[in-house]
């Protein structure tokens, strides 16, 4: 059964569309995101295709697309959630390889660039849902759980990435790459899977109307995202300051006298804040979630605060030289 479908992007998508046709780099940014943001979007709706049709119609299974939890701080954006009545989680992360994946012995993944003719380090999409799974585990402990015989069921959970049945997918000899299939390949790989320790699973089992329930409160648990496209900026005249068309953030600071004003620059150990008012150099470090990976880009004089995992870029600091 169907419990959710992915959430409507196409007013973000036209948003973005229009800021990319514009100049300057507003509309560069707009464009690269567009082009992230496409991509991403045909992986997953490709997946939820196949999945649906193997799933969505039976009362065995709940399906979830495009669930996003938060907990404590922590945020989880989840491609797909299919649950069965032996409340078992699958939770799948969709990865759109147009030129092709690599893994390798150790586990690293790394993906084909078509332009530079090499392939490139990329984090892995099995830590990446792992830490999904860890805030959707928070999140069901929350629910009203089915109990039998004075014990709490507990769901179980199971992490697995998707690509697309054409993609090209080098695994490697030693790292275990078995829960990284093409999408077409899910519904056998699950039943595979079901069938051992299937008399161990019965034990288990609810009802339809009991994973309806639980699907259903889960699905509540969703929090969409405020997605804001960058915007250009109309002109303005020569004698009047712009006004900054993308979100900002707080900036640097210097760490000996707290003041503001300075340049951001980049030395040995990376990027770090040189205060105009007493020359001290602070480094530059970002916090998020656990297990994100904040990072700072340049563009020219500005620099941004971006987040991977939580799909945020914002204005940090603007050098004036």
């Amino acid at each position: 059964m169907l419990i959710k479908s992915a959430d409507d992007q196409s007013a973000f998508i036209a948003q973005l569309e229009h800021t990319a046709n514009g100049q300057g780099p507003e509309a560069k940014r707009a464009a690269e995101e567009l082009r992230i943001r496409k991509a991403g979007l045909k992986g997953e709706s490709e997946s939820a295709y196949l999945i649906d049709f193997d799933f969505a119609s039976g009362r065995n299974w709940a399906v979830l697309h495009d669930l996003r939890l938060e907990r404590n701080g922590r945020v989880a954006q989840v491609d797909h959630v299919l649950i069965n009545r032996m409340l078992e989680v699958y939770v799948l992360e969709s990865k759109h390889f147009r030129d092709g994946l690599k893994i390798t012995d150790d586990g690293e993944f790394l993906r084909w660039n078509g332009y530079k003719k090499t392939f490139e380090g990329m984090p892995s999409p099995l830590a990446q849902n792992d830490r999904h799974i860890s805030v959707l585990r928070d999140v069901m402990a929350d629910l009203d759980l089915p109990v039998r015989m004075g014990l709490t069921l507990s769901p179980s959970f199971v992490n697995m990435v998707l690509v697309a049945p054409s993609a090209r997918v080098d695994r490697p000899k030693r790292f275990d790459t078995s829960r990284v299939i093409k999408a077409d390949q899910l519904k056998a790989f699950i039943e595979k899977d079901l069938d051992s320790g299937a008399l161990l699973r019965l034990a288990k089992v609810v009802s339809s109307e009991t994973l309806e329930q639980l699907a259903r409160q889960l699905a509540a648990q969703h929090v969409p995202m405020q997605r804001q496209a960058p915007t250009v900026a109309p002109p303005v005249a020569s004698n009047k300051v712009a006004s900054d068309p993308v979100e900002q953030i707080a900036g640097p600071a210097c760490k000996a006298c707290n003041a503001a004003k300075g340049e951001i620059l980049h030395g040995r150990f990376g990027y770090y804040f040189k205060c105009d008012a007493c020359e001290t150099n602070t480094s530059i470090k970002f916090e998020c979630a656990p297990g994100h990976a904040p990072r700072l880009r340049k563009e020219k004089l500005e620099f941004f605060r971006e987040c991977a995992e939580c799909g945020t870029s914002a204005l940090f600091h603007r050098n004036t030289q």
